[in-house]
């Protein structure tokens, strides 16, 4: 397991330097443009290079074809899934993180002074992205690993060990994705009906549970339905929680609902669906997938990587 808990750190780099490369890449094909042909008439290369030979060049042309083969394998992907249009690719991570802070409205008493787990439905960002987040795991449908893995499309996952405990193998090909796992307490109970003692039992023991099968303790809980009070922040706080993502959407198979009045989406935010198939919907996961994507793509938006942000 120690090579796992490098996971999310090796993610963000390689999307970094993707973007990076990209910047590169594009200023450099500019500028190779503006020299092919158009210098003075009679000009050589510097002594010891040959003519079209430089390596910078011979990267370039590389980089060109990686790409190239890279969009034509999204396309194919995008059309054997079914999917409108390609999914639009999310910028690389942000190199200074944006600051968290509790959504108005979402505080307990002592929230900021007591330094509880930020509880928040939007990332603040200028990107035109959303982030994908599913909960519970009872579904564990091998086409939505394929799909997922094809599109490459990032999502996080909240996980309840009551569900995960048939298959544990299922969310360890996830992580082996990139996907984080996450906290969704062991029973998925409603926690502002507890005591402190058995929501903090709840919550630590689901941090117990994916460091022992994952080998990485979760900093990031989702309160079963979105409800918590003052001791489910303090408990996840002691266990290690620095963060309590909720959701401004939601996505199902068959429609969309939304937290804010104008029925939208925006920069940021995270969306919820959870780990369902037609044993509870009108359908499949992929075919929640489709209409997720299908809506994002549509709107100009790219789906990110939640912890690339926290």
């Amino acid at each position: 397991m120690g090579s796992v808990v490098q996971n999310d750190k090796k993610v963000a780099r390689r999307a970094r330097i993707r973007g990076g490369i990209a910047v590169l890449a594009l200023t450099a094909i500019a500028s190779g443009c503006a020299q092919g042909g158009g210098g003075p008439a009679g000009s050589r290369p510097a002594a010891g290079q040959q003519p079209g030979q430089a390596p910078p060049e011979r990267a370039l042309d590389k980089y060109a074809d990686e790409l190239r083969a890279d969009h034509a394998a999204r396309v194919a992907a995008a059309k054997r899934w079914g999917l409108k249009k390609v999914p639009l690719v999310a910028p690389a991570p942000p190199e200074k993180k944006p600051r968290i802070t509790t959504r108005d409205g979402f505080e307990v008493d002592g929230h900021e002074e007591l330094g509880l787990p930020p509880v928040f439905t939007t990332v603040p960002t200028k990107d035109k992205v959303v982030f994908l987040t599913i909960d519970d795991g009872a579904e564990k449908d091998p086409a939505f690993l394929r799909m997922m893995t094809e599109l490459r499309v990032p999502y996080t996952a909240f996980l309840s060990d009551y569900l995960v405990k048939e298959n544990y193998d299922y969310f360890e090909k996830m992580q082996d994705a990139g996907v984080g796992l996450n906290n969704h307490t062991l029973h998925h109970p409603y926690l502002p009906g507890l005591s402190y003692k058995r929501q903090k039992h709840e919550i630590c023991g689901m941090q117990d549970v994916i460091e022992e099968r994952y080998g990485k303790r979760p900093t990031l809980f989702r309160p079963p339905f979105g409800t918590y009070n003052r001791d489910t922040l303090r408990a996840a706080k002691a266990c290690g929680v620095k963060y309590a993502p909720l959701w401004n959407e939601e996505v199902f198979v068959d429609r969309w609902e939304y937290r804010e009045w104008d029925r939208d989406l925006h920069p940021g935010d995270i969306v919820l669906s959870h780990f369902r198939g037609r044993e509870d919907w009108k359908g499949s996961m992929p075919d929640m997938i489709r209409r997720f994507l299908n809506k994002v793509t549509e709107k100009g938006y790219a789906v990110a990587r939640l912890e690339d942000y926290l």
